[in-house]
């Protein structure tokens, strides 16, 4: 066999080294390419390791530990200045006196909440619990409250005046002037869906008129130690009817104590036939429409010097608590304070912790 040229060999061993860069190359290759893989397999499995916690973290309650937080400006009372401020800026009592900036743990969107337990008074929260504020609506409990202590008679055909008109904020109603209902159903609609003209003729057609039965509804705060509450009129339309959260709690408490006025505030809907109509009315509380809740009293209030309002009673937790939540912030955020207060207290009960803490005080 003829020896390879010395060129030759030069040329195969050219050609032996260029095949092993590449092998070598393509091997580095496919190196780098599984370290990749396992690079971006390593960063996936820790994000989904980290994103559950991230969503667990912003879902936690808040441990149990009695609140109690108020703001100096909590002690401040209504002048007419105030009253002329809040027309002027559409803004409520509570946010110009800064309550809003009273934070709290439960991060409540109501500047002014109470939540106790029904049977010992013991307060779980409490946020600016003495301000005086308007109180809307809720003014509604103790019309409630002065018609069926007088024991009138519910089956008396009342009409619907001229003077039951709203001429205070020009609310809209659609009980209209001439309209005739019983007594125990101005009772339901005032109770249940707000209803203003409802509110004042039961105010109007008690012994004495108007003006003896506001008197009714103020000696009968006074009778059960609402101190800091003021009433000028049934329905709650005007800012001078006014209370603290510790007065409304106080009322709730006496309002329970009345079967009928628990029946008809926790009412989901009513009809009432006027003429050859029927007109159906809704519960002004959403969450009586709740299978989750066991509510056995409410009354819901709004004007924009008052926010939004809401009182109940509910059991909850294996307990009764009553809760009041005044100048809430948004359409739906009194309901919502509600739910968070529930979470709160029942994620409390599942771990022994409802009635084993020491209250906590914060001052804002």
């Amino acid at each position: 066999m003829a020896k390879a040229t010395p060129r030759k060999q030069a040329s195969e061993r050219s050609s032996s080294q260029s095949r092993k860069r590449k092998v070598t190359a393509s091997r580095a290759s496919a190196s780098r390419a599984v370290a990749a893989r396992s690079s971006v397999k390593s960063r996936t499995a820790s994000v989904a390791r980290v994103q559950p916690a991230r969503v667990t973290r912003a879902e936690n309650v808040p441990a149990f530990s009695r609140i109690a937080v108020s703001s100096p400006n909590a002690l401040s009372r209504p002048t007419a200045s105030l009253v002329a401020a809040s027309g002027a800026k559409g803004a409520s009592f509570g946010q110009l006196y800064g309550l809003h900036q009273t934070q709290d743990p439960l991060e409540l969107k109501s500047s002014v909440a109470l939540v106790m337990d029904q049977d010992t008074n013991e307060v779980m929260l409490s946020k600016n619990p003495e301000a005086v504020l308007p109180i809307a609506s809720l003014t509604k409990l103790m019309t409630a409250v002065v018609v069926v202590e007088a024991h009138l008679p519910l089956d008396d055909a009342i009409t619907i005046t001229s003077d039951d008109v709203d001429t205070e904020k020009n609310s809209s109603s659609r009980l209209a002037v001439g309209s005739t209902l019983s007594r125990g159903e101005l009772l339901h609609l005032a109770l249940m869906s707000s209803e203003n003209r409802a509110a004042h003729a039961l105010g109007r057609t008690y012994p004495g008129g108007l003006t003896a039965f506001v008197s009714a509804m103020n000696a009968k705060a006074r009778l059960l130690g609402m101190h800091d509450t003021r009433y000028v009129d049934p329905t709650g339309l005007n800012s001078g009817n006014q209370a603290t959260a510790r007065d409304l709690a106080t009322l709730v408490k006496a309002a329970y104590q009345q079967p009928l006025i628990r029946e008809l505030s926790v009412s989901p809907e009513h009809a009432v036939r006027l003429g050859n109509r029927q007109l159906q009315f809704r519960n002004t509380n959403s969450l009586v429409r709740s299978p989750s809740w066991d509510i056995g009293l409410q009354k819901t209030g709004y004007i924009v010097e008052a926010g939004r309002c809401l009182v109940m009673q509910a059991s909850m937790a294996g307990r009764k608590f009553i809760m009041v939540f005044l100048d809430s912030a948004g359409k739906y955020s009194r309901q919502a304070d509600a739910e968070r207060v529930r979470r709160w207290l029942e994620n409390a009960a599942q771990k022994g912790a409802l009635t084993t803490h020491a209250s906590a005080k914060v001052t804002s």
